[in-house]
């Protein structure tokens, strides 16, 4: 598959946030089916949510989280994005710089694609409880942490990797790198249970 058919398939590129060492894809976040339901309440993580402000309500940004979204049911989606995380050379990816996982078939293809990138280590950030009855079958080089809903609310033990927002305390060091990872893939590294985020 070439680059230029593969990025017509998944419904433009791959997004690359300033504050990561690799690639990401972002979904629009008015379609998180918990997150949908979290913003409505105060105090949760998604009370304010950083994908609904600043450059992501852009039109043209909109438009292209809509297409991706709508790209992950072509039967060619899988092949599409495995080329194209294979083609990039950082060995990190993350999923869903905005947006979350949308349903079974979408988790399933998301695991392809990490068995078909091995060489790639994959981050997946979720607020969708269900996919925990998922993460044992999940690919040795895929991380799922669970985001737990609520600002200053405690890691559950039930998952083996999550990640919270604090008020203080936290444990990301990006506040203090200008706001990035640099040299840190702490949230990519398994033997890391939880990572909290600053709120911001």
């Amino acid at each position: 598959m070439k680059t230029e058919e593969a990025l017509k398939i998944i419904g433009g590129s791959l997004s690359k946030p300033s504050k990561m060492p690799g690639f990401s894809i972002g979904l629009p976040a008015k379609e998180c089916k918990t997150g949908s339901k979290l913003r409505k309440v105060k105090g949760s993580t998604c009370f304010d949510c950083y994908a609904l402000k600043g450059c992501y309500v852009f039109k043209v940004v909109q438009d292209a989280q809509y297409r991706r979204l709508a790209a992950v049911s072509r039967p060619e989606w899988v092949q599409a994005m495995s080329h194209l995380i294979n083609s990039k050379k950082p060995d990190v990816f993350r999923w869903h710089d905005s947006g979350d996982v949308q349903d079974l078939d979408h988790l399933n293809k998301i695991y392809e694609v990490c068995r078909l990138t091995p060489s790639k280590r994959h981050w997946l950030p979720t607020r969708e409880a269900w996919i925990k009855d998922h993460v044992n079958r999940a690919p040795d080089n895929l991380i799922i942490r669970f985001s737990t809903p609520m600002i200053d609310q405690p890691a559950t033990g039930t998952w083996p990797n999550t990640s919270t927002v604090v008020t203080s305390g936290a444990t990301c060091p990006a506040p203090q790198q200008d706001g990035q990872c640099k040299d840190c893939r702490n949230c990519w590294n398994k033997e890391i249970k939880n990572i909290s985020y600053g709120q911001h």
